[in-house]
């Protein structure tokens, strides 16, 4: 079975995906908080990311949805397509922009996203890992 690992970031669990710039078609590394407190399994959202990331990728902008854990309020949405290439994941994906992301990450990889994989450490205390 495909997997890939991620060194600890700041100590804490990280993904890195790749989106792709709309102008170009370049991929735009992203390194993700692996937080499986975001969301849950039903949640409708995968990512948490920067407005100006989704514009960079032409993501398509999606209603509005209301948060209320460690964002509280209403939040643009946008679909945009999302790989980890290692892993043949390619998929156009709900992304929700806030205005901040947790420091040393470029956004949050929700419970929703994760558990589309086997996640965790996978005997290494000092990785993150996904496998399909």
């Amino acid at each position: 079975m495909p997997r890939v690992q991620w060194p600890l970031m700041c100590g804490r669990p990280a993904v890195q995906v790749m989106l792709t710039l709309a102008q170009g078609g370049q991929p735009l590394t992203r390194d993700l908080l692996a937080d499986t407190g975001a969301g849950s399994r039903r949640a409708v959202v995968d990512l948490l990311l920067d407005e100006h990331d989704c514009l960079l990728c032409g993501g398509s902008a999606h209603q509005p949805i209301t948060l209320g854990g460690a964002y509280i309020g209403s939040f643009p949405t946008y679909v945009v397509r999302v790989q980890l290439p290692t892993l043949g994941f390619d998929r156009r994906l709900r992304v929700v922009t806030v205005p901040h992301v947790p420091a040393g990450f470029d956004g949050v990889a929700c419970f929703g996203f994760l558990n589309r994989f086997t996640y965790g450490n996978f005997g290494d205390p000092h990785q993150f890992g996904l496998e399909v």
